[in-house]
């Protein structure tokens, strides 16, 4: 019998109990084996002038086929660098990360290459990254068609598509327009569907938004949501915006290297009234190792520093400050 912060006795799970639920958790497939992307334990070191810096420190992350998400984060979270990774653009240091079947770590060059033309496709925040200046919106979109050396389509057909994804993301009239005959909005809607021509399993973008007012990001925003519900694609938006962070259904916090916390915002129907409303639920991330990082507000205003008390209770976890009197 243990008696918590209350004063209240409690009973505490017995050793055949904690044994019984460690077997269970034995049984469970291995971690990410279904996860459209699956990193694990993932880890990236620089290198500059003899000092190494850990950009991302043992990284857990799922992302389910068909998902639609946020990463957030301060600068230097390490958010930029998982996308990089994610997007073939660098290699992890050690860990394991997989993404639509393919092996990041052990990828060969030719392997990466068609990685990066078939799989994975990246939206740059800087519009002149994701176009060339000299082709119209048509030809910029029908490009990757061209380069991505296999089964070539028929002209006919790659401008077939490069017109109908181009009218799915509301800029059919921008098809015989050079970039620097569209506004920013309009640019960067073409690098959506640049990024979409060959059929891609995940969309990344990082800052999409980030060069654009409120009212031209909700479009960019509309763009990625029709490439995602229209299409079935995956995408991974990092941002800094907090409406486009809020309209997601799970947005994924980075903190020194690891994932923190995340929000989940589901659909609750009143069962009275049948009224639909959007309800958000934060979660902090627990990693393979056990480590738990709770979010900053919460530790701060209880004065939590340096270490913490434990109590584990039949059903949950209960952490008070050390200097906590019970």
């Amino acid at each position: 019998m243990t008696t918590d912060h209350t004063g209240t006795g409690t009973a505490s799970p017995s050793l055949a109990e904690l044994e019984q639920r460690a077997s269970a958790h034995r049984d469970r497939p291995a971690y990410g084996h279904d996860a459209l992307i699956s990193c694990d334990r993932l880890v990236r070191i620089f290198t500059t002038d003899g000092v190494e810096v850990q950009a991302l420190q043992g990284l857990d992350l799922l992302v389910e086929e068909g998902e639609l998400m946020a990463l957030v984060g301060a600068s230097g979270s390490g958010k930029s660098t998982l996308m990089n990774i994610l997007a073939g653009l660098d290699e992890p240091t050690a860990g394991a990360a997989r993404v639509a079947g393919y092996d990041l770590l052990t990828m060969g060059s030719k392997e990466r290459l068609r990685y990066r033309r078939e799989a994975v496709a990246f939206v740059w925040q800087q519009t002149a990254r994701n176009l060339l200046p000299y082709l119209t919106a048509a030809q910029n979109v029908a490009l990757p068609m061209q380069l991505r050396g296999r089964g070539p389509l028929r002209r006919a057909k790659k401008a077939e598509r490069a017109r109908e994804l181009l009218d799915l993301l509301g800029i059919g009239d921008c098809h015989d327009r050079r970039p620097e005959q569209m506004s920013g909005g309009q640019q960067q809607r073409v690098a959506i569907a640049v990024a979409l021509a060959n059929e891609p399993k995940v969309l990344l973008a990082d800052e999409p938004t980030g060069e654009l007012d409120s009212h031209t990001g909700e479009q960019i925003f509309a763009a990625f949501r029709t490439a995602n519900e229209e299409l079935g694609t995956t995408v991974v938006i990092v941002t800094h915006d907090q409406t486009v962070a809020s309209e997601v259904r799970r947005t994924v916090a980075i903190r020194d290297g690891r994932t923190s916390t995340e929000v989940l915002r589901r659909t609750h129907v009143d069962a009275a009234t049948g009224q639909e409303s959007l309800v958000s639920r934060e979660y902090a991330m627990l990693d393979r190792a056990g480590r738990l990082q709770l979010p900053v507000e919460y530790t701060q205003s209880l004065g939590m520093r340096d270490r913490v008390m434990l109590e584990l209770e039949e059903d949950h976890i209960q952490i008070w400050p050390d200097d906590q009197e019970r």
